[in-house]
């Protein structure tokens, strides 16, 4: 499909694909590319990674996790190109309405040996900072439910064995985590930890210390695995209970995952505050800026990235 039929075509979802959203909170797997395209891609982003000389954030800002390699969409075109795809906007637009904001973008990489990752629910991601990383409007004076919709996409083969993600259809309702509880950072608890006789942790964090009730355990009989194709994407809610299982395959295999995160223009993003400290590192956002992908922006709560440093346009799709 050439890039003209892509801007043409309508990839809006059905009244019954909204419905199956709403009652799941999820929708997919969804082709956004076809395998070899979504390869060649990926091989050309790689490339581009370790020039950071247009990254906004600087190397090594997170020690023990990907927070230095945030937002990538900024300074690689490939990325940015992603993240405004008509497959994934006309879809948002369908959830979320017109107006719509790209505030995250960030890598899932998971290499032979890898632990799994928590069962977890994100609703303002103040889970590893301590601050609300995203606000959503309150309601009639109570906060808001809140959480974010992510576009996870595999970049690479997602299977069994190398850590595909886990959900648990129709948990997005509830939040069984408390965020502002905060959890212990420890850089040495990286494939340390089994729970449930499976290997998983979060990042130098222990998920299970945000929980409401320490008693409670995930029900893993309501879970199933999402194997997917290079190109290949799921659409969810961050309240939905979502897990990954770990490496146990070849050692020359690898899981990349690439999730952009999106909001109504409504909500705000990185409300009060200048710097982001988390997983054992830190990054300032004197650089940072939100992506308009859809509509427009009349509430001004964010900065707006208008291109890239690389001078890639953001051109926002318009409603139809």
């Amino acid at each position: 499909m050439t890039t003209i039929e892509q801007e043409t075509q309508d990839f809006r979802l059905s009244a019954d694909d909204v419905a199956k959203f709403e009652r799941d909170g999820f929708i997919g797997p969804v082709k956004l590319y076809e395998p070899e395209d979504m390869t060649e891609r990926w091989n050309s982003v790689r490339k581009q990674l370790p020039d950071r000389s247009k990254a906004i954030y600087p190397e090594g800002a997170g020690k023990a996790s990907s927070i230095s390699n945030y937002d990538r969409h900024l300074d690689i075109d490939l990325l940015s190109e992603h993240i405004i795809k008509p497959q994934i906007v006309d879809r948002l637009t369908s959830l979320l309405g017109p107006d719509l904001l790209c505030w995250r973008s960030e890598f899932f990489p998971k290499f032979p040996g890898d632990e799994g990752t928590d069962w977890h629910q994100a609703a303002t991601f103040a889970h590893a900072s301590g601050s609300p990383q995203i606000l959503w409007p309150s309601e009639d004076g109570r906060p808001a439910f809140g959480g974010t919709v992510t576009v996870w996409t595999a970049f690479t083969h997602s299977t069994l064995d190398n850590g595909c993600l886990q959900l648990m259809p129709g948990t997005h309702k509830q939040m069984n985590y408390d965020e502002s509880k905060g959890m212990e950072y420890d850089a040495e608890a990286f494939n340390e930890r089994e729970k449930d006789g499976i290997k998983r942790g979060f990042f130098g964090y222990d998920y299970r210390q945000l929980q409401k009730d320490p008693n409670w355990k995930p029900d893993e009989s309501q879970a199933f695995p999402l194997v997917m194709k290079p190109g290949e994407a799921v659409i969810f809610w961050s309240t939905l209970m979502h897990a990954s299982l770990p490496h146990t395959g070849s050692k020359k295999d690898y899981r990349m995952g690439y999730a952009a995160r999106y909001v109504p223009t409504q909500v705000q993003v990185y409300p009060g505050t200048d710097e982001v400290k988390e997983y054992g590192g830190g990054i300032v956002l004197d650089q940072y800026g939100t992506v308009l992908v859809a509509g427009e922006d009349t509430y001004g709560h964010n900065r707006v990235a208008t291109e890239s440093q690389r001078g890639f346009k953001f051109v926002p799709r318009q409603s139809r």
